[in-house]
């Protein structure tokens, strides 16, 4: 995608539309008569890829076995998506925040659908259980922004057991009822 691989290494605020037009490999036209500035084609980028993620995500917690082994799939096809596409993983987690509020908005509007698919796998009916999802997702997208910014995937899947193990606990104390 050429917005992210853009701006994989010098971010929104400094990669111009020429980069992005490199890495895509499209004229400056062609570009102009999609999108009326940077802003825009960045928020179709941000978009391209939150549409894949969550159908991403909802593939991997129908797959067969308990709620929470459904929602620790999601965890692993989580981490293993933001460790191979990095430089999406950068545009959704960490660029949004320099592209501005509309950007800002979107990814939180993500974030709320992931929070309630995983309400819906484990059953979470109270706001109690369901504000735990909210938790749970923000902080996974916390917990990844260093090693998305430090490019390495290595950090990103190491980062499973720990959280799994988590979620197992705070399923097993309730805290998704």
């Amino acid at each position: 995608m050429g917005f992210a691989e853009a701006m994989a290494t010098d971010g929104y605020a400094r990669t111009p539309v020429a980069a992005v037009l490199r890495h895509a490999g499209v004229s400056r036209e062609t570009y102009y008569r999609l999108f009326a500035d940077k802003a825009d084609g960045f928020l179709a980028a941000l978009d391209l890829v939150s549409e894949v993620l969550i159908a991403e995500l909802a593939d991997s917690v129908d797959e067969p076995g308990s709620p929470i082994e459904q929602a620790i799939s999601g965890l692993h096809r989580y981490l293993a998506l933001m460790a191979e596409h990095r430089a999406e993983a950068r545009l959704f987690l960490v660029e949004t925040f320099a592209a501005g509020p509309v950007a800002i908005e979107r990814r939180a509007q993500v974030q709320r659908r992931i929070a309630e698919e995983l309400a819906r796998v484990l059953g979470s009916s109270s706001d109690d259980g369901r504000r735990s999802c909210e938790i749970i997702v923000a902080a996974v997208g916390a917990l990844i922004v260093g090693p998305v910014v430090a490019d390495d995937p290595g950090a990103i899947l190491a980062l499973e057991p720990t959280i799994s193990s988590e979620l197992r606990r705070f399923h097993a104390a309730g805290l998704f009822d």
